[in-house]
């Protein structure tokens, strides 16, 4: 009997997947994947209006079902579609190979399920970052424009040669402009700065093959730095662009130009603030903060990565950036690109927002603290408030590169400084037009809120940031779904099918016959280009010189709504950008490194816990990193920087708390504390997290529970479970939030009892944290012994342990990591802490530089 019920189930499950319209739709996806805890919806569409009642999550090798549901509501039109739904399968945290399956006949291309989905993505693209090099071009061994350029109103006489050689060409053409390659240069310099990880070093500076001790995405963003500083030569001089449309006379692989009437030189446009265009069309210049703005962060950020490693490079970099600053102050409005034979040119709008991250990125660069921080926080709040919600959000439109770039940026910048109710209000500006976004998005499957508007990839991958950062700013996940299907949107889950990088995934549908020299002429590969993307079919319609030369094999996909061609002859959807590229590189990077969720582990009887073996090295340096591990945690930082970091943990007592804030804020001097989620709970400490944090120090967990992971005698025998490690983790970080913490990047975590093994760090780091521990050494750490205890230390022994390492070693204390507690027991009278007064003292009269660890 229960043999024949069994039967009877599945024929009627068999028989509700064979019946199906004789117009099965398209399933599309994200084909590079999907990471296990993300967010994952596929979408279903049909050209008929005929709804689906269930999907099926099949596994690739076995064809087997794995996961299966109701489809749920049926969205209606959009755009060619006469039905959608979106196909959520977000409980399957598997990893593996996959495909989608609906009950009208419709399959999904194959994709993945994994933690490593998105690794190496980031570095792809930075292939074609390299192959967009002006001056010597690494993938073609060889330069082109080395002549550049002669200049057009400038204060010097016209005609007078500048060194403007280098940078990288804007998309398929061979123009320059600064705007774009200093908002590239600032998203690959935050890419270095936030996630190195994500990185390799293969190439030298130069983008040839080879190692050179820095990171690949270092490398191409001092390849813009390098140019940044030619277009600014001195105080008072500006350039904004490198050649003009005529320009556009034929494709033709990059060499020498003789288009522009003078040799092998092409114009130099000086930007003067006032309308410029060389023949029958001007633009609507107003000023030059737009320009000066966006240069005058890149350099500030520049400086900050490379003032240790190249001290005198970065002292130019901090010198310009001043005087950018400067120049935008003097001379306020937007400075938009030079048309010439033709009505096409960035038509920028906007220039606060580029004033606002420049002024954040001088307050981070100056390191200024008091008065002068005050000062800084209100220039930049004034820019902020100027512009809440970047205006292409509030018009669901824009001419070309009206309101650029297409994020704010500075208002995430500025977010990291801010305290309290401040940091809300521009987090609120985020979040503002977010929701504006999906008010317009909620109403179709693919979650579109962003316009289809000239270079509308670039547009989504902005949008996708700016979630990506109020959701890390704030702890807000209400759109994480709206933010996936943007990321998603890049990669398949749109009405084409379609990858909009070129070559990403490898063995999928992505362009092919783009809008470029480089594969029309010669069939070389745009490894990692980001295309335009779809426009509304009304502005395709209205498009000068448009030819399709191949048909059309999106022709059923096609509509109104939006257009997109693969195919070299559009040149609106299919040209691949510099600057999109780039900060495609930014998310990308983001993506991989973003928390990485564990599988559930079965306990172990105590007897026979012991270290896992690690999949991934936990000592594994990054590459140019100059700081010292040890089992995987960090213990140290560069020794040849005088800088240290002052570090306090804190669990059962919190006696010195407020006499240690009171004596860092005298000194202008910012800790880093890893609390305790009891530490957190604890009603009596409470306040002094929420002062620690509105006082920019930098706050982390230091377990939940307190927990000892391993045993004291033998260090490689587990005492706790991977489920229990990651569940204590998670529930500090939660009592962090509930203070208000902002999740900081890198993400650092001290383990309880500063006792871990191989297995805590390779542990950690699969929840995304990196592990440090204090610097051995000194005996800061015993200042919580007791006198009736055997390893009691005394506050002068402690601190004569201290001088003592510091005669001893040619380093002295350079990149140390001192620790100290935020309380001890009432049987410990003699407090260590009653003693920091004098030593920052000390240490300063040293030039030793007080840091957060983060900064180390």
């Amino acid at each position: 009997m229960t043999t024949r019920i069994l039967l009877f189930i599945l024929a009627i499950g068999l028989f509700a997947f064979v019946q199906s319209s004789d117009e099965p739709g398209v399933i599309r996806i994200n084909l590079l994947g999907y990471r296990p805890a993300s967010v994952k919806v596929a979408v279903w569409a049909s050209l008929t209006d005929k709804p689906i009642g269930r999907f099926e999550l099949m596994d690739a090798q076995t064809d087997r079902v794995v996961w299966g549901q109701q489809a749920g509501r049926a969205f209606g039109a959009y755009g060619p579609f006469a039905q959608t739904h979106r196909l959520d399968f977000s409980a399957v945290r598997k990893p593996g190979r996959y495909y989608l399956r609906t009950d009208d006949g419709a399959r999904s291309p194959e994709f993945r399920i994994g933690e490593d989905v998105y690794d190496g993505t980031a570095d792809f693209c930075l292939r074609y970052m390299r192959q967009q090099r002006s001056g010597f071009n690494p993938f073609l061994k060889d330069s082109c424009h080395t002549h550049d350029g002669y200049t057009l109103y400038g204060p010097m006489p016209d005609s007078t040669h500048i060194d403007a050689s280098g940078g990288w060409h804007d998309a398929s053409d061979y123009l320059q402009y600064v705007t774009t390659s200093a908002n590239a240069t600032y998203h690959l310099l935050a890419a270095a700065r936030d996630f190195p990880g994500a990185f390799g070093d293969a190439h030298a500076a130069n983008g040839l093959e080879g190692a050179n001790g820095y990171p690949d995405v270092l490398d191409e963003a001092r390849w813009g730095l390098d140019w940044l500083l030619k277009m600014h030569p001195t105080d008072d001089w500006l350039f904004n662009q490198l050649g003009d449309d005529r320009d556009h006379a034929g494709m033709r692989i990059p060499k020498e130009d003789k288009l522009y009437g003078k040799g092998f030189e092409r114009p130099l446009y000086f930007a003067s603030g006032t309308p410029q265009g060389m023949f029958k069309y001007k633009n609507r210049a107003t000023g030059v903060a737009s320009t000066a703005g966006k240069v005058s962060s890149a350099l500030a950020l520049g400086y900050q990565l490379l003032r240790d490693r190249q001290p005198d490079y970065a002292g130019r970099l901090w010198q310009r950036s001043q005087s950018a600053y400067r120049l935008g102050l003097q001379k306020p409005g937007n400075s938009q690109t030079a048309p010439g034979t033709a009505p096409y040119f960035y038509e920028e709008d906007n220039y606060v927002d580029d004033m606002e991250l420049a002024a954040v990125e001088q307050w981070n660069a100056s390191k200024a603290t008091g008065a002068k921080a005050a000062e800084w926080q209100k220039h930049a709040l004034n820019f902020a408030r100027q512009e809440p919600v970047t205006p292409w959000i509030l018009n669901d439109t824009a001419r070309h590169y009206q309101w650029y770039p297409f994020v704010n940026i500075g208002h995430a910048e500025l977010a990291k400084r801010l305290p309290g109710r401040e940091r809300k209000t521009v987090t609120g500006f985020y979040k503002q037009g977010i929701d504006i976004i999906w008010q317009r998005a909620r109403q179709n499957a693919f979650y579109r809120g962003v316009p289809f508007i000239w270079c509308s990839n670039n547009y989504t991958t902005s949008f996708a940031t700016q979630c990506f950062w109020y959701r890390q700013l704030t702890g807000d996940t209400q759109y994480a779904a709206l933010e996936q299907a943007n990321f998603d949107w890049l990669f398949g889950c749109n009405p084409w099918g379609t990858s909009f990088v070129y070559g990403l995934p490898g063995n999928a549908d992505t362009p092919a016959d783009p809008h470029s020299a480089f594969t029309h002429l010669k069939q070389y590969p745009i490894d990692g280009g980001l295309v335009d993307g779809p426009v509304r079919g009304s502005i395709y319609g209205r498009l000068i010189g448009i030819t399709l030369y191949q048909p059309d094999e999106y022709a059923p996909f096609q509509s109104r709504v939006a257009v997109y061609h693969d195919d070299y002859g559009d040149y609106s959807t299919n040209e691949p950008t510099m600057d999109g590229t780039a900060s495609l590189v930014y998310l990308l990077a983001a993506k991989q490194a973003e928390n990485r969720a564990l599988p559930p582990a079965k306990a172990k009887p105590a007897s026979t816990r012991k270290a896992a073996k690690p999949t991934v090295s936990p000592t594994r340096k990054r590459v140019g990193d100059k700081s010292t591990y040890f089992k995987g945690a960090k213990i140290r930082g560069d020794t040849s920087a005088r800088r240290i970091a002052l570090v306090f943990t804190g669990d059962e007592y919190a006696d010195g708390g407020e006499h240690i804030a009171r004596t860092l804020q005298k000194h202008n001097v910012r800790a880093s504390f890893f609390l305790t989620g009891r530490f957190l709970r604890n009603p009596a400490f409470a306040a002094l997290a929420r002062r620690l944090l509105r006082e920019g120090h930098y706050l982390g967990p230091h377990s939940d529970a307190h927990l000892l992971y391993c045993d004291w005698k033998n260090r490689d025998s587990l005492l706790v479970t991977r489920s229990q490690f990651a569940a204590d983790l998670r529930a500090n970080e939660a009592a962090l939030a509930a203070v208000g913490w902002p999740p900081r990047v890198p993400r650092l975590f001290m383990p309880p009892f500063e006792w871990y093994n191989d297995t805590i760090a390779a542990w950690s780091r699969a929840e995304g944290w990196q592990l440090i521990n204090y610097t051995p050494g000194t005996l800061s750490h015993a200042d919580y012994t007791t006198p009736d205890a055997r390893n009691y230390r005394s506050s002068d022994v402690i601190l004569q342990s201290i001088r003592d390492y510091e005669r001893r070693q040619r380093s002295g204390l350079n990149g140390f990591i001192l620790l100290m507690h935020v309380g001890t027991a009432p049987a410990r009278s003699d407090k260590l802490y009653a003693h920091l007064d004098a030593l920052l003292t000390q240490w300063k009269e040293k030039g030793y530089d007080l840091v957060t660890v983060d900064a180390l």
